[in-house]
C-alpha cells in the first residue's frame, strides 16, 4: 500500500459513504396503483395495448417481424426442397 497509503484510504472510505447514503435519501413514487387502474380498466382494449402508444408500436413492430420471418422460412425451405437445374 506504498502508492495509496492511509490518507487514500480514509478519503476512499469518505467518499463510497457519502455516495450511498445520498443515493438512499432519494425517494421513488409508487406507480403501481396507477398502473392498476389502467390495465384493470375494462374499455375492451386487449391488456397488450392499453399501456398507450408505444405498446401498439411495438406490437405492430413484433407482428411485421413474425409475419416477415415466416414468409422468409417458408421461401427458404422452398428453394432449399426443390433441386437446382
Amino acid at each position: 500500500m506504498s502508492g495509496f497509503g492511509a490518507r487514500g484510504l480514509r478519503a476512499f472510505q469518505q467518499l463510497s459513504k457519502r455516495t450511498f447514503s445520498t443515493a438512499t435519501s432519494r425517494q421513488v413514487a409508487n406507480k403501481v396503483p396507477e398502473k392498476q387502474k389502467i390495465f384493470q380498466a375494462d374499455n375492451g382494449m386487449p391488456v397488450h395495448l392499453k399501456g398507450g402508444v408505444m405498446d401498439a408500436v411495438l406490437y405492430r413492430l413484433t407482428m411485421g417481424l413474425t409475419v416477415a420471418g415466416s414468409i422468409y422460412v417458408v421461401y427458404e425451405l422452398l428453394r432449399i426442397s426443390l433441386p437446382k437445374k
